[in-house]
């Protein structure tokens, strides 16, 4: 009998190989490491002028999908500087005109908002990042900045991403994926991994679940730095980083409205004293 239970448990040991094996080929494939789109395909519309600004719809293909969205820009000539805004978790459509995005716009700075792939009218299946899978979607970013630098409207060598939350893991990927992008402005992110900040979140609110309080306490302080202590690292290391806090300030730094006031105009100052105007 015991010997028929040791057999078992072995069997089961060896389907639990076989599924972790399925599982981790199903995840390649669904978010390959050689995912890359540094010259997509684009097709962009007429410029629509609304109010004190120009509209162009974009369209480019980033790993068989088809991704698309909004180009905001300035009513002036160009080239404009431009930024393109990295969404945080969820299923996000492109940004409307309104809060930071329409104070970039009225200060110069074109702006690209995008449906998320496979959100909208973006094609591809959405959401990876909720995962913790991120290599289409940085993918994505570095087509954009492609596309965008393609067009006479956008001045090539000042195209920066901003966004917030889940754009801390995008952002950077993305900027090394394409090699173009001039700067990087993120709320409410960090440069540590998805997973450690899962342990951070799970600590704050109280839902421990399989792993005890001391569990997670023990794995965060055998972790790396947290993110203020790694930015400093890189200041020292002759990095150019700008760390700015909202005290009391909720995660929406940059929704409408933001959970700090002062956030978005922030934000704006900050990227306009870095471009061409």
């Amino acid at each position: 009998m015991r010997r028929r239970l040791i057999t078992f448990l072995l069997a089961l040991v060896g389907i639990g190989a076989s599924i972790a094996a399925v599982l981790f080929v199903l995840d390649y494939l669904s978010d390959p490491p050689t995912a890359s789109c540094n010259a997509p395909p684009a097709e962009f519309g007429q410029a629509t002028t609304v109010l004190t600004h120009q509209e162009v719809l974009v369209q480019y293909t980033c790993e068989g999908a088809v991704q698309a969205g909004t180009l905001y820009l300035p009513s002036k000539p160009g080239p404009h500087p431009a930024v393109i805004w990295i969404h945080g978790a969820g299923p996000e459509r492109r940004l409307g005109y309104a809060g930071a995005l329409a104070s970039l716009v009225d200060a110069g700075v074109a702006v690209y908002s995008y449906d998320k792939r496979g959100v909208g009218e973006s094609q591809g299946s959405c959401c990876p990042g909720d995962n913790g899978h991120f290599n289409l979607l940085s993918a994505d970013i570095a087509g954009a900045v492609a596309a965008l630098a393609s067009i006479p409207d956008v001045r090539k060598d000042e195209i920066g991403l901003i966004g917030a939350s889940q754009a801390g893991w995008i952002a950077p990927k993305a900027a090394a994926m394409s090699g173009k992008v001039a700067f990087i402005a993120l709320a409410s992110s960090t440069p540590v991994t998805e997973r450690l900040t899962n342990l951070y979140e799970r600590l704050a609110r109280g839902d421990e679940g399989q792993l005890s309080r001391e569990e997670i306490s023990r794995r965060l302080a055998s972790a790396v730095p947290e993110t203020t202590a790694l930015l400093n690292q890189l200041k020292n290391e002759g990095k150019s980083i700008e760390i700015v806090t909202f005290a009391g300030a909720g995660h929406g730094l940059l929704d409408v409205p933001p959970s700090a006031a002062d956030a978005p105009r922030t934000l704006v100052s900050w990227v306009v004293q870095r471009v061409h105007v």
